[in-house]
């Protein structure tokens, strides 16, 4: 049975907590919050212990972690716990800083412990079966994705100014769809974007509407278009056009009861909360890298799925700043 410590109690520690509850190959044995009284209610949720992340990292008696703490702090905790032998699952992202990430993965491959980057999209039931009937040929060779994902409502500000951007923040999690996808990376972005939903967003410094194009090596192009607000809900669909024909990922809905009337065709609201819309999604990649961790096999996403996303959302960041097309640069060492 892989023992585990989940760092961070937050809402994220909690999701990871509940699927953990329910898997005989693994068992939350330890869990640290800065809030203490986070850590003790999600330890007595397990009949855990609460530690502080130090000790948790040092412990013999742990094999994994679980890191949901705030992004900043990622850093320091891969690579401490890469030293200590620990194997890891971390929240996206990494880092904000591509330079950053590069230097924890050095210390986690010199290490040679097992990481996967938690992008839980690709294990969301829908897209992962889109992907698998793309990988067996259902539409031939693919030629072109659109991706669509807007939020209910925006974020706070004063997350929106920690966020390192929409691109970092949101637009992140469709880049790695885009690269899971179309099965090649992307060499060429173009982005732009607007602040079209709260002028406070571009008080911030950032933008709440944005779209990028992404082109590979083979010619493949996936567009992307990303909004902090939908008045109709979560909205979080996918269509990939290839030689052979066409295959869409439709909008989760609240139930799948629809009613006709001489009005027309009416069915339920999508679902509003990305936890509720991705339930599943976190509860498969948990379950995928325990089984992984316990078998010896490498979990995936793995820490340069995590890299390559983030440099994707780099360029991306930066051809909407310079207003031009920018070549995707995936350096793997630091210059």
């Amino acid at each position: 049975m892989l023992r585990v410590g989940i760092l961070g109690a937050g809402r994220i520690g909690q999701v990871h907590g509940r699927t953990l509850k329910h898997l005989d190959a693994a068992q939350t044995v330890a869990v640290s919050d800065y809030f203490e009284e986070a850590a003790q209610k999600l330890a007595d949720e397990h009949g855990a212990k609460v530690m502080t992340t130090d000790e948790i990292i040092a412990s013999s008696e742990i094999d994994a972690v679980v890191i949901g703490t705030p992004t900043d702090t990622h850093f320091d905790i891969i690579q401490a716990a890469a030293k200590a032998g620990k194997a890891i699952f971390c929240e996206k992202p990494v880092d904000l800083s591509t330079d950053r990430i590069r230097q924890c993965l050095d210390v986690v491959n010199d290490a040679n412990v097992p990481f996967m980057t938690a992008f839980n999209r690709r294990f969301d039931p829908n897209f992962a079966h889109m992907q698998n009937q793309i990988k067996e040929g259902a539409v031939g060779d693919v030629e072109m994705i659109t991706i669509m994902s807007r939020d209910p409502s925006p974020p706070p500000i004063g997350y929106i100014k920690s966020s390192g951007g929409i691109f970092r923040d949101m637009m992140i999690h469709d880049l790695d769809m885009a690269r899971f996808l179309l099965g090649e990376d992307p060499i060429e972005i173009y982005a732009t974007g607007s602040c079209l939903v709260d002028p406070a967003i571009g008080e911030a410094g950032d933008v709440d509407t944005a779209s990028a194009t992404l082109k590979t090596q083979s010619g493949k192009i996936c567009t992307i278009t990303v909004s902090r607000r939908a008045s109709y809900g979560y909205d979080q669909r996918i269509e990939v056009h290839g030689s052979k024909g066409m295959i869409r990922a439709h909008n989760v809905h609240e139930n799948t009861v629809e009613l006709a009337t001489e009005n027309g065709f009416n069915s339920s609201v999508v679902q509003n909360f990305f936890l509720e819309r991705y339930a599943d999604a976190y509860r498969n990649e948990m379950v995928h890298f325990i089984e992984a961790i316990n078998a010896g096999n490498a979990p995936e996403p793995s820490g340069d799925d995590g890299l390559k996303a983030q440099q994707l959302a780099d360029a991306a960041a930066l051809s909407m700043e310079e207003q031009r097309p920018v070549l995707v640069q995936y350096k793997r060492k630091i210059d």
